[in-house]
């Protein structure tokens, strides 16, 4: 039998779909207690994920490029402060893995409109992705406007976090 008439018989799939099984997963599963809480401290660089007042994980991260202050409007490179939810996850994320946060609030949209700018979506969580370990200056801060882990770290809170899990984001 050739390689061809090998890959299109079924032994042929059955060894490519080993060989595929192989292949390290980013999708991992978590059976411990659940995420109630997500807090990130902007300033020190560490999220903490809680079930209760119980700090289950915590990791440091990159910001936005412009680290210090709230986001106010797209393009402005903070990172948002305040109480938001998670509400999606992109497991095609060019940045690995991502999970949204409900940034911006229909106040945050009506603030940044007084002064004629959007108030800017798509701020996540996520992975480092084709970015690796890129630094800027002395520091991690580089998106614009998200919170970078690593991939690992990713795969991790991905596994951990739920829809609709709360996030509070202090400076």
């Amino acid at each position: 039998m050739n390689r061809r008439q090998l890959l299109t018989s079924g032994a042929g799939a059955l060894i490519l779909g080993a060989i595929a099984g192989c292949a390290p997963s980013k999708f991992k599963s978590y059976d411990g207690p659940p995420v109630t809480q997500i807090v990130v401290n902007k300033g020190a660089r560490q999220m903490f994920l809680l079930s209760g007042p119980t700090v289950l994980k915590s990791y440091r991260f990159g910001l936005g490029w412009a680290p210090v202050g709230d986001k106010f409007f797209e393009g402005d490179g903070r990172t948002p402060e305040g109480n938001y939810f998670i509400d999606r996850r992109n497991p095609n994320s060019e940045y690995h893995l991502s999970i949204g946060i409900s940034y911006p609030t229909p106040q945050e949209v009506a603030e940044a409109a007084l002064v004629g700018r959007s108030a800017g979506s798509d701020i996540f969580i996520h992975g480092r992705g084709p970015e690796g370990n890129r630094k800027v200056g002395s520091n991690w801060d580089w998106t614009a406007g998200c919170i970078t882990v690593s991939d690992k770290e990713m795969e991790d809170i991905y596994a951990m976090v739920r829809d609709g899990t709360p996030i509070q984001i202090n400076p």
